[in-house]
């Protein structure tokens, strides 16, 4: 299996890709978020990478620039800047194989490559399988906080 930057000919196979994960237990992704605009912004900025296994992307992870986010008063100023990964989404039939912190990982290693100092989310509070595999990288909970009308935790971490 290998990661690699997404390309516009990738666009329909993501997409397909993000709606497979719309309904999972504590998934609030809709036919609205993520979609086209947020695959056209990511590609804009090389910013999607994809894991393929025998050409079908079976994986996906976004470098975000989120100015709401970013603006969150809980961040660390030391580690500034601070970047974000987003758009975690492992195909249904590929789940429970570690692939979600594979990206996470090669998404840590490109933050850094780009010259961020930390990195830093926000994980929805229910999402009890985001916290779980988030809980590998020993991520600190900085802050909690109400955004897009749902409850966060604020994770960071020095890279």
């Amino acid at each position: 299996m290998k990661i690699e930057l997404a390309g516009e000919e990738d666009r329909e196979e993501i997409l397909a890709l993000y709606r497979m994960q719309i309904g999972r237990e504590f998934c609030p992704w809709t036919e609205q978020y993520p979609g086209n605009d947020e695959i056209t912004y990511d590609l804009s900025r090389d910013a999607l990478f994809i894991m393929r296994d025998e050409g079908w992307i079976i994986a996906a992870v976004s470098l975000e620039e989120d100015p709401q986010v970013d603006a969150l008063e809980c961040w660390t100023k030391e580690l500034q800047p601070g970047g974000e990964l987003a758009r975690v989404a492992v195909h249904p039939d590929y789940q429970n194989r570690g692939l979600a912190r594979q990206m996470v990982q090669f998404g840590l290693d490109k933050l850094k490559e780009r010259g961020y100092r930390s990195f830093h989310a926000v994980v929805n509070r229910l999402n009890e399988k985001a916290i779980r595999s988030y809980a590998v990288f020993h991520f600190n909970v900085v802050g909690e906080c109400e955004m897009y009308d749902q409850p966060f935790f604020c994770y960071e971490k020095e890279l």
